[in-house]
């Protein structure tokens, strides 16, 4: 370490962390960290056990897991998903729901005030200028914001009001599920310049994405990128990986 240089903290750490599906073991033993600011990418096939493993962090009740998954040094086995969140993980799911009759305004000062104490809810003028700040830095026209949650959205308005999501819930851990999944080249381009765009604001941000090809790469520039296959992660290494990637495909890093 340079004398003077701030060493930044461990966010996650995973070590011989499995997860179990009705009995059936989906990933393997997977080990790996990452820092503040960082931005990791998980690349694999279907079935290899990528989304899995970012339910499985999110405290979805359907998994088991075993081994060690720590937080900014504190255990997850035991916290319950809202839990989690409060803490500061957020969740981009790759197919959100539709929810008649609530509008984005209200679901996201509803899941703003889930993460505040009970006593202490965001003022509705507090909320609307937080809302507009982070509709303004996304781009995106304020008529959104009175819309039903993703009735009727297209694929990437729906992936769209995840970024807002995550722009006003200003977590410490996003983590990324196939963001990608569905989109054209446009719309992939536009959600990942988002992505930038909060990253540019708030550095400390780190980003584990989840995603099958490397052309949200071309975009999205990540520190590391690790392949997992069949539950394993089998390789770890910069973002020169996802390239080796692109040319070899997957078969080349299987045991």
């Amino acid at each position: 370490m340079i004398y003077g240089e701030k060493m930044k903290k461990e966010i996650l750490c995973l070590k011989g962390f499995s997860v179990k599906a009705e009995g059936k073991e989906i990933v393997k033993k997977a080990s790996f960290s990452l820092k503040e600011g960082e931005v990791a990418v998980i690349m694999g096939p279907n079935g290899s056990g990528k989304s899995t493993l970012a339910y499985a962090l999110m405290g979805h009740p359907e998994y088991e897991s075993e081994g060690t998954a720590l937080y900014e040094g504190n255990e997850l086995t035991g916290m319950e998903p809202d839990e989690r969140s409060r803490k500061g993980i957020f969740l981009s799911f790759q197919n959100p729901l539709e929810v008649p009759g609530v509008t984005v305004s209200s679901f996201l000062r509803t899941a703003l005030n889930s993460r505040r104490p009970k006593e202490n809810p965001i003022k509705i003028h507090d909320f609307i200028k937080l809302l507009n700040e982070k509709m303004k830095l996304l781009h995106i026209r304020k008529d959104f914001a009175g819309r039903y949650l993703n009735e009727g959205f297209s694929g990437g308005e729906k992936k769209k009001m995840e970024i807002l999501q995550l722009a006003v819930l200003n977590p410490k851990l996003a983590i990324l599920d196939e963001t990608d999944s569905g989109l054209d080249i446009d719309s992939l381009k536009n959600v990942c310049e988002s992505i930038n765009k909060l990253k540019e604001e708030n550095p400390g941000l780190t980003v584990l994405a989840i995603t099958h090809y490397q052309r949200m790469l071309n975009h999205l520039k990540p520190d590391k990128v690790m392949i997992m296959l069949d539950g394993e992660i089998v390789r770890e290494d910069g973002p020169e990986l996802a390239e080796e990637l692109e040319k070899s495909g997957y078969e080349a890093y299987r045991k």
